[in-house]
């Protein structure tokens, strides 16, 4: 035997020796192929699919299939929301930990988009991994496949009743009260806020004594610059509006592409709702001040963080 022990015990030492210096191994080829976190990602896809055949899931009355929203519909949203768009997010934290909250947001866009990226917003960064329940137009829910997607997704009938009940619930909801009028607004009036209808959701928000949670987006306006309608095809379709475009419908379906603008997301502090006396949902001049005090501070956000941004794009 040599000096370093009985027969190889030398040149297994300098083995060991040099795998220590070399550091902890690096990934494998499934690792690099696949990305990190491959197993565990696996493994919850088979959880998944584990319950949707032995119907381990539970959807409410109103559709909602949570299960399904957070396994798939996020999943296939989030890379939109992260890589495409790049949605920034502040003030996530005026949404309450807890209780029925009423998120009144700006809408923009042509296409409704904007409400899809603040539902992810709301789903991946609060802390207290709230869901948001977004109000959506008639139009949504007479659509084939669209219909049955936006009930799974959580989304339901803007009406009153629907509204009330999810906040009763404890539920985050979420309305944009301009509607069509907002998101098929030009080009040119992009960033200035529609009217806001009559305050029925302020109404709500003061029989429910939930909060309201002023939100403002801003890049979800350039993503298809509306510069023409064709109102004539927009009635014989049935369609509130037939957006012409710089791409559509010159480019056929590659012009249905949004363009990849940067967003940002703000949460305004919460207005109480739970101090007013019985009945002030009756009282129409309560109901426009606080209406108008809720458009006020979304519109005044809005001009603050264009002041703020950059580029469109960047």
């Amino acid at each position: 035997p040599g000096p370093g022990g009985p027969s190889g015990s030398g040149s297994a030492s300098a083995a060991d020796d040099a795998r220590e210096a070399a550091g902890p191994p690096g990934p494998g080829l499934v690792d690099r192929v696949l990305g990190a976190g491959w197993d565990r990602k696996a493994a919850q896809g088979l959880a998944f699919l584990r319950r949707r055949i032995t119907g381990e899931y539970e959807v409410d009355d109103f559709g909602y299939d949570q299960d399904l929203t957070d396994q798939v519909l996020m999943s296939v949203l989030r890379p939109v929301y992260e890589k495409y768009f790049r949605v920034e997010v502040r003030g996530v934290e005026n949404i309450p930990d807890e209780g029925g909250a009423l998120i009144v947001s700006n809408h923009s866009g042509t296409l409704p988009l904007d409400g899809l990226m603040l539902q992810v917003a709301v789903h991946d960064n609060h802390l207290a991994n709230r869901h948001l329940r977004l109000l959506a137009a008639d139009l949504v829910f007479m659509l084939p496949v669209v219909n049955e997607l936006a009930r799974k997704a959580g989304h339901t009938l803007a009406c009153a009743e629907d509204a009330e009940k999810l906040l009763e619930r404890g539920e985050v909801v979420g309305v944009m009260p301009e509607g069509f009028k907002g998101i098929g607004k030009p080009f040119a009036d992009r960033y200035k806020l529609q009217r806001f209808g009559r305050g029925g959701f302020v109404s709500t928000a003061l029989r429910t004594k939930a909060p309201i949670v002023p939100c403002s987006i801003v890049g979800a306006e350039e993503i298809y610059p509306m510069i023409g309608n064709a109102g004539t095809l927009a009635r014989v379709l049935g369609f509130p509006y037939f957006p012409i475009t710089p791409t559509f419908p010159w480019l056929g379906p590659l012009g249905a592409l949004p363009l990849p603008t940067k967003w940002t997301i703000q949460f305004g502090e919460p207005i109480a709702t739970d101090d007013y006396p019985p009945g002030s949902a009756d009282d129409p001049m309560l109901m426009f001040n606080l209406t108008d005090q809720v458009r006020e501070t979304i519109q005044h956000t809005l001009y603050k963080l264009l002041v703020q941004r950059r580029s469109v794009f960047f």
